[in-house]
């Protein structure tokens, strides 16, 4: 019997794209993730890391005040270890690319 792996919680759903790539990680697997974070207006950086996949998951964020639920984001987590053996998380979203190796 095989269970078909459910995304992370999110409060706005991935891409099908990064899903499909995501459900199909196993841990221990050498990943490479890519990203472009808009930094102001006009600037686009790239980043890339690589290392070996430990988990997906979500993270919650928000303020540490009792506001509106409205205030709080959940977004999807890829958990890792570099080859220096950090062990490190990006956060996803419809920018993310993540490789195989």
């Amino acid at each position: 019997m095989t269970t078909e792996r459910k995304p992370p919680h999110s409060t706005r759903p991935l891409p099908a794209a990064v899903w499909e790539r995501l459900k199909s990680l196993q841990p221990g697997q050498r990943i490479r993730i890519t990203q472009g974070v808009k930094v102001g207006s006009t600037k686009t950086w790239t980043f890339t890391v690589e290392g070996t996949f430990r988990c997906l998951d979500s993270l919650a964020t928000g303020l540490a005040t009792d506001r509106l639920r409205e205030d709080d984001i959940v977004i999807p987590v890829i958990h890792f270890t570099k080859d220096n053996k950090e062990m490190s998380s990006v956060t996803v979203d419809e920018r993310t690319k993540v490789e195989l190796l």
